[in-house]
């Protein structure tokens, strides 16, 4: 084994082992769309005396992670994002209503005692309904939420308290509460009770036990509050006492639930795509390319560890969209080893006597130019996910760079030192058929001996691209844009039905109950489940609708999913969704114009362009929604795009190198045929793992999988016939010159007697 073969092997070999660790030690992080609970999204305003700012926000930030560390919520997170936004994420928890009458309370917390109710309110006094309704009067407030330290729920079975709170004062609340709690035990009935009261509602207004002495009260700087308590309201109350009073007010103006069940399917559906997809993947490059296909889908598996190890070490939350750029990436895996493999047989073609282990050399050498700027492509756009998109898409850009990455080590390191010690094997040399080198290929074959002029008739591939893109364009405009909840702003609450809904009554339920001008569409894949969208719903109607629902169909209806998007977010969004497709075609623009020339960029932007409105518009026609994972499939079609135009021009440009001085049209003709084989091969790999996907996954992984479906395959068509026509027809009107031509180095040729490894 030469030296850099071994220095390979041993930098594969380390990958691999740390990443197999990682992989058995540490748990992947799943988010709530995969997992089940509530998400919501606080933003923080101006309040009388303060500014919405980071400073504000941090110290809001810390009295809600009281208050959610005190509901006793496994697992729970919150975090700030940006200047003004504080995320909660509560796993399990089903109820929207009880987690955001939990964190979201924004009044100052205040202890007041309580005299007879005689409907006469003195100074400072206010008479407010108690936790059971009935009015009290409230003297003026003696502690405030500065002076309560922390308040903790507990079960106490042995004395058969049941649930109770311990509240800890801190400062000098201990000394007030033994004063005012002292004078209450020298009193009778309401004069004995003290008042919590936060957002101008009576929490809890517990009495002085019988057994505190009069002047004396409860001293030692804590106290226990007793009662009917569930578990339930004995942690939210804990919560709520605890947490005091936040600095600015805050408005949720995002609210996602998700149930559990819908998530342990999205994973089931999503790992079985993942192992029928990869076995497919890798039944079809063994048959395309027998030895070192078979190492190429081997390698395919360490690039499934290596990618699922650097998420979990990120620490990256895995998502819904997330999960499936995870499994999208193994059919991008295939793109390299396919690049690699088609040139190492053209080099075997050209030279075998030569042997397979230089034709596998040259392979990678002139396979890297096109492997690293197709894959900067997609970086570039997945880059721009993180940056620019938000919630779930931009966890599709972060398990996207590290598919590409990983995909990158796959291809150029694993299968490499797999692929060079295999074919070094002398019985292996000799057997040209069984390394996969042995012949070019069916597809190349044919277009060798036929060579059709496809850039002869350019005008008619132009015409047949924009007569697409017009009919693509015909459904945007007169069917219009479905888009989802999320661009839009308002909720859109799913309900699964035991009993199949008709649709009209399902409308006519939801009519009946207050909202006639919602829209009610039947959803999953089977059609059983009703979507209502609206623009306004509280907590209360989703409940109220659910009721409706189940009456209406005589059967048990659950809440599946629920999204609350505020109008100013469903903007931001939006903004932010133009912004990063405006970009992402600037930024791909001006990497092609820098790698290659202008009318190549050109060319490839054009082309995408066109395959972005073709998808959109199906989806127009077919009345989907256009929502953040439309979005990130959306951002993906880019990538793909580019990188099949790409590796055409990469090709292109060799050609024109050696041979500046022959027309240009025959140039990118033959470039374009060259390349076809490998378009093929590559998109077989990804069809596989998409049609997986669309098949067996929900609703939102069956949408992506379909608008990615539609974007490879409209992506491979335009690489050949609508991006090379274009820059053909550029070219022929531009005054730049022919490129310099650049001599190709080759291996030295073997010797007799070489045993087939290269030093």
């Amino acid at each position: 084994m030469s030296s850099p073969l071994a220095w390979r092997a041993i930098v594969a070999l380390a990958i691999i082992a740390g990443s197999i660790y990682v992989t058995l030690t540490q748990p992947a992080k799943l988010g709530l769309d995969l997992r089940g609970g509530t998400q919501i999204v606080l933003e923080t305003k101006d309040g009388q005396n303060v500014k919405a700012n980071r400073e504000s926000t941090d110290r809001a930030l810390e009295v809600l992670r009281k208050r959610v560390d005190a509901l006793g919520v496994s697992e729970s997170s919150i975090t700030r994002s940006g200047d003004r936004r504080i995320i909660v994420e509560l796993p399990d928890v089903q109820d929207p209503k009880q987690a955001a009458d939990a964190i979201g309370r924004t009044a100052q917390l205040t202890a007041h005692p309580v005299r007879t109710n005689d409907g006469k309110p003195g100074k400072g006094e206010k008479m407010l309904p108690d936790e059971d309704g009935r009015p009290i009067m409230l003297r003026p407030a003696a502690l405030s939420g500065a002076q309560i330290g922390s308040a903790n729920a507990s079960f106490d079975q042995q004395n058969g308290l049941g649930w109770y709170l311990t509240v800890d004062f801190r400062g000098n609340g201990g000394k007030i509460w033994e004063k005012i709690t002292a004078e209450a035990a020298c009193k009778v009935g309401d004069d004995r009770r003290i008042a919590f009261v936060l957002d101008g509602e009576v929490i809890s207004s517990p009495a002085v036990q019988e057994t505190v002495p009069c002047n004396v009260g409860i001293g030692g700087g804590s106290t226990q509050i007793t009662g009917q308590f569930t578990a339930e309201e004995a942690r939210d109350l804990a919560a709520l006492i605890q947490g005091g009073a936040l600095p600015v007010p805050v408005e949720i103006i995002e609210q996602r639930v998700v149930g559990p069940t819908l998530g342990d399917e999205a994973i089931e559906a999503s790992w079985k795509a993942a192992v029928i997809g990869v076995i497919l993947t890798g039944l079809f490059i063994v048959w395309m390319y027998r030895l070192v296909g078979f190492l190429a889908a081997v390698a395919l598996v360490s690039y499934g560890v290596i990618s699922y190890a650097a998420l979990v070490a990120m620490g990256a939350t895995l998502t819904l969209p997330g999960l499936a750029g995870f499994v999208l990436a193994i059919g991008m895996a295939v793109d390299a080893n396919v690049l690699v493999f088609e040139r190492a047989r053209e080099e075997y073609a050209h030279a075998p006597r030569r042997g397979a282990r230089p034709a596998l050399v040259v392979g990678f050498q002139k396979a890297w130019t096109a492997i690293a700027d197709s894959n900067i492509t997609t970086l570039l756009a997945a880059g721009l996910l993180f940056f620019l998109a938000a919630g779930p898409v931009r966890g599709f850009g972060v398990t996207l760079t590290i598919g590409v990455l990983a995909s990158l080590i796959s291809a150029l390191l694993v299968t490499r030192v797999l692929a060079e010690w295999a074919v070094s094997r002398r019985p292996i040399a000799k057997r040209p058929a069984l390394t996969g080198f042995g012949s070019t290929g069916r597809i190349r074959d044919w277009l060798d001996r036929r060579q059709p002029d496809l850039m002869s008739r350019r005008k008619i591939w132009l015409a047949l691209s924009g007569g697409m893109v017009v009919l693509a364009l015909a459904g945007i405009f007169t069917q219009g844009l479905n888009f989802g909840v999320e661009f839009t702003g308002g909720r859109q609450v799913v309900y699964d039905t035991s009993q199949r809904m008709d649709i009209d009554d399902a409308r006519q339920a939801v009519a009946d109950a207050g909202f006639p001008r919602a829209v009610v569409q039947t959803a999953g894949r089977e059609g059983d489940d009703v979507s209502v969208r609206t623009e306004k719903l509280t907590n209360t109607e989703v409940d109220k609708l659910q009721k409706a629902l189940a009456d209406a169909g005589g059967g048990t209806v659950t809440k599946e999913r629920d999204e609350l998007i505020g109008p100013s977010l469903g903007s931001e969004l939006r903004q932010k969704a133009l912004i990063a497709l405006g970009v992402a075609l600037a930024a791909q623009l001006a990497y092609l114009a820098f790698r290659f020339r202008f009318t190549f960029g050109a060319g490839a932007v054009l082309a995408m362009f066109h395959d972005v409105i073709i998808v959109t518009g199906v989806f127009a026609w077919l009345g989907k929604p256009i929502d953040g994972v439309f979005l990130a499939a959306l951002l993906t079609i880019i990538g793909y795009s580019v990188n099949d135009s790409v590796v055409v021009f990469d090709r292109i440009r060799e050609l024109w190198r050696a041979e500046p001085d022959k027309p240009f049209a025959g140039i990118a003709n033959r470039g374009a045929l060259q390349t076809v084989p490998r378009t093929v091969n590559t998109g077989m790999g990804a069809l596989f793992i998409l049609a997986a996907l669309a098949l067996l996954g929900g609703d939102s992984l069956t949408d992506f999988a379909i608008a990615l479906l539609l974007g490879i395959t409209v992506g491979t068509y335009s690489s050949v016939f609508t991006a090379t026509p274009i820059t053909v027809v550029l070219q022929a009107r531009s005054k730049t010159q022919a490129p310099k031509p650049k001599p190709v180095k080759r291996p030295a040729q073997r010797q007799p007697g070489d045993s087939g490894a290269v030093v």
